[in-house]
């Protein structure tokens, strides 16, 4: 049986940061599904919508070779994705806090609390390679 690792973001201005995110989360399974926040919710999150759209970024996203699936995020229930693609193992980048709070509770009520969560502690020069600063 394959492993399915699931990670989240923006993902926007794709750069050397998110390759390494992506190379480390495969590490801890062998399928990697990509999971784009929406437009909408980046509005929400960061008070600014990114530089290029939620179908740029699952277009640019698509062509990456690390990723194995790209979908869009759901609009209505964020957690939605998560009980549709059952993965095994979440991974979240270093500075990742808005989807990952009160996730284990939220994965307990849908009876997903076998899903593995970790979070990287380590990044890609994030001085460099982090999308707010290429804008």
């Amino acid at each position: 049986m394959s492993i399915k690792v699931m990670v989240f973001g923006t993902f926007d201005i794709y750069h050397k940061g998110h390759e390494f995110y992506f190379k480390k989360a495969k590490k801890f399974g062998d399928e990697l599904v990509a999971v784009i926040a929406r437009d909408e919710t980046v509005l929400k999150i960061k008070k600014q919508l990114p530089k290029n759209n939620e179908l740029q970024r699952l277009k640019i996203l698509q062509q990456s070779k690390l990723v194995d699936k790209v979908i869009l995020g759901n609009l209505g229930d964020k957690f939605k994705v998560i009980e549709d693609e059952l993965p095994q193992v979440l991974v979240f980048g270093y500075d990742q806090q808005s989807f990952n709070i009160g996730i284990k509770e939220e994965l307990e009520k849908r009876n997903l609390s076998h899903i593995k969560i970790i979070q990287l502690e380590e990044a890609f020069k994030p001085e460099i390679y982090k999308s707010s600063k290429l804008k």
